[in-house]
């Protein structure tokens, strides 16, 4: 991976980590945050395609490209904030957070081998386990152990976590294949993503249209905060995915878990200190390894 590729991918961390934040200040809130904040991205970022190379490069299936790719990974991308919003509704931010950027490079670097035939090096693949082994270790350290003689229910933090990994995996290895096949730009990419959001969206922000101003009155700011900083950190991450192999990238990006782990503790009291400054250092180990 070369070291602009590197930056981009760590710079995207930061701008995941900061909306994760955000986003979960307003969990409870559900679909008609998510649907301002679509607007918000739509609004916000609409006005750079032009500077940023339009569509893409011009091809004979470019904006049949554009249409097929951007419309299943708007729906991909709502899958994905439906079920990541219920795990933070239910369950604790470090958890779901950890749990779900754990398995979703697993199954990212996994799909991104098998699938778009990607080859990475055995340094590379143990950068790729130990990042994975720091970021579950992460969500998984402050658990309390369980009563004797009294079966455990599964955390719901968990299964969300996982479901949310799933997500993750599967529109990141689409978008990385429509980008690939179809030269598309990711600034475009990501707006045409929104854009599918909005529509999709709709059906459930009607059944609450009674709260839609409300909401977009009291949380504006963390909504504007959402429009810059999720589509710019996918947008990084759809940068990287054109240099650098998708199986680097995607494990890379987890940086962010360190960010939002140490948010859980120092802010929300989430958990030891200790022992999640150490499951980050592990983190940290790993990406040391990827960028060897």
């Amino acid at each position: 991976m070369s070291a602009f590729a590197f930056v981009l991918v760590l710079s995207a961390a930061v701008c995941h980590a900061a909306w994760n934040v955000v986003a979960h200040g307003v969990s409870r809130v559900g679909v008609p945050f998510l649907w301002w904040g679509a607007l918000a991205s739509t609004v916000i970022w609409a006005p750079v395609i032009p500077l940023t190379g339009g569509l893409g490069q011009n091809g004979p299936d470019l904006v049949a490209g554009f249409a097929i790719g951007a419309g299943v990974s708007g729906v991909l991308h709502v899958v994905y904030m439906l079920v990541l919003q219920q795990g933070y509704a239910r369950g604790r931010l470090s958890t779901v957070y950890a749990t779900a950027r754990g398995t979703g490079p697993a199954l990212s670097s996994f799909l991104a081998v098998v699938l778009l035939g990607e080859h990475v090096g055995l340094l590379a693949v143990l950068g790729i386990a130990v990042i994975v082994a720091g970021v579950v270790a992460t969500g998984l350290i402050d658990r309390a152990d369980p009563v004797p003689g009294i079966r455990r229910r599964l955390d719901p933090s968990i299964v969300f976590g996982v479901l949310t990994g799933a997500a993750i995996a599967t529109y990141t290895i689409w978008d990385t294949h429509a980008l690939r096949t179809w030269d598309l730009s990711p600034v475009a990419f990501m707006v045409g993503c929104t854009v599918v959001e909005l529509f999709l969206y709709a059906p459930r922000v009607y059944r609450r249209r009674g709260e839609m101003l409300a909401v977009g009155r009291a949380h504006w700011p963390r909504i504007l905060a959402f429009g810059v900083l999720s589509p710019l950190s996918y947008i990084l991450v759809l940068t990287a995915v054109t240099m650098a192999p998708v199986a680097l990238v995607a494990p890379l990006r987890e940086v962010s878990v360190v960010l939002v782990s140490l948010f859980g503790v120092v802010v929300l009291r989430e958990g030891s200190a200790v022992r999640r400054v150490a499951a980050s250092v592990v983190v940290v180990g790993g990406v040391l390894l990827l960028a060897w």
